[in-house]
């Protein structure tokens, strides 16, 4: 236990208002779809459409608010976009008319956005940086133990499937952002930066290119996301012959082995080098799994595509870790001191984008292609892998233009 949780002291903080967030996140992730369908009565187009404008949003809000971050402090901002995801999570409950159910959505997601930038801006600045991807690492494991427990909690709704039991998941997430709030206030305030000089731009990262593209390929990378969450079971059950129960046995092994290896995986990441060394075993690691499960595509039998399934999970599981790992270090070693906000809330927007495309990607790849679609997916992550180091090499030099 020791491996996973973060020493004492700041770190250990920071990960039980992870924990905390992580919890309600688990237990919202679990129940939201149903609760703004049948509760709130929103049709599921408009609920897809309030999330993919909400979410779009939040993503561009990231970089202004990191930017708040450096210059109010992050620890500061961090408590009081917590504050205010929970007041959104507490409108939801009363809000019922679309427009101003897509407002409250908009809210939640720039909360959302911003608490992440400012929290990352927060861990750089409290974290020496030869230990900033280990202790990011801790605080993955604990995020995903934080969502597992929260998603358990969201079961027990789900299975009540009462208007009463929904309005108490809403209700603890928003006192399990008020909890983060709270336990913030242990951690040591950093020093704001200081004002920009006259001419520097105030939001460096959008002039900062190669760091732009690094964001892009992370986006590339990041796919194995919405893989995991949806290409995978529309694959599952539409083209192999494992039982549609296979999907949850994959995300239970994706969330074991994070909870379990993520600090082991991110021990040897800790410079700028070993991250890009890392980040190509990870396109390599992820290509394999595309391959392996593309093998599930043929008459198999239940019980061996079951098992192809499982390997291609773990493969795919290790290769998601190690691209996690490169990419902390990748992101916090590029940004320059005094901005660590703004380019975090930039490069969070590769996970977002992510996100947004998945659903075309996986089903336009998986279901539409099959079989070859792995195998264009499987060059995808290796392509955008191997893209990597090169542009490290060109960030690391590089230096943005001035007025």
């Amino acid at each position: 236990m020791s491996r996973i949780l973060p020493p004492p002291g700041p770190p250990r903080v920071l990960a039980r208002a992870q924990l905390a967030n992580s919890l309600g996140d688990g237990a919202f992730y679990a129940t939201s779809a149903l609760f703004f369908t049948r509760i709130a009565g929103l049709s599921a187009t408009r609920v897809g459409l309030a999330l993919t404008l909400g979410w779009c949003v939040g993503m561009l809000a990231g970089v202004p608010l990191g930017h708040l971050a450096d210059r109010w402090g992050p620890r500061r901002t961090a408590r009081l976009l917590a504050v205010c995801t929970a007041a959104t999570l507490l409108a939801f409950v009363v809000v019922r008319p679309f427009p101003a159910f897509l407002l409250v959505f908009c809210a939640y997601a720039c909360c959302q956005g911003g608490l992440t930038s400012a929290r990352q801006a927060l861990l750089a600045g409290l974290v020496e940086p030869a230990e900033r991807t280990r202790i990011r690492a801790q605080l993955q494991s604990t995020l995903n133990g934080g969502l597992a427990l929260g998603a358990g909690l969201g079961g027990v709704a789900l299975a009540l499937d009462s208007e009463p039991a929904y309005l108490a998941v809403f209700v603890l997430d928003a006192a399990a952002f008020l909890t983060a709030a709270y336990v913030l206030r242990e951690a040591p305030e950093v020093p704001p930066a200081p004002v920009a000089a006259a001419g520097e731009p105030r939001l460096a990262v959008l002039r900062d290119r190669p760091y732009a593209l690094l964001t892009l390929l992370n986006a590339v990378l990041y796919l194995n996301m919405p893989l995991l969450s949806l290409g995978l079971p529309l694959w599952i059950v539409e083209r192999t012959d494992a039982p549609a129960a296979t999907a949850a046995g994959v995300l239970v092994v994706n969330m074991l082995c994070v909870v379990l290896f993520q600090v082991r995986v991110a021990r040897p990441v800790t410079s700028l080098p070993t991250a890009v060394r890392a980040t190509a075993r990870a396109g390599l690691l992820m290509a394999a799994a595309c391959l392996v499960y593309a093998v599930t595509g043929a008459s198999l039998g239940a019980v061996a595509a079951v098992g192809v399934l499982l390997v291609a999970a773990v493969v795919q599981v290790f290769g998601e870790m190690t691209h996690g790992s490169g990419a902390w270090e990748i992101g916090f070693g590029l940004a320059p001191d005094g901005k660590q906000g703004q380019y975090q809330g930039f490069f969070g927007m590769g996970p977002q984008i992510a996100r947004m495309l998945g659903p075309l990607v996986m089903t336009t790849l998986l279901i539409g292609w099959g079989t070859g679609g792995w195998l264009v997916l499987g060059a995808l992550f290796l392509g955008a892998a191997l893209a990597v180091g090169p542009v490290v090499r060109r960030a690391s030099v590089w230096a943005a233009p001035v007025d």
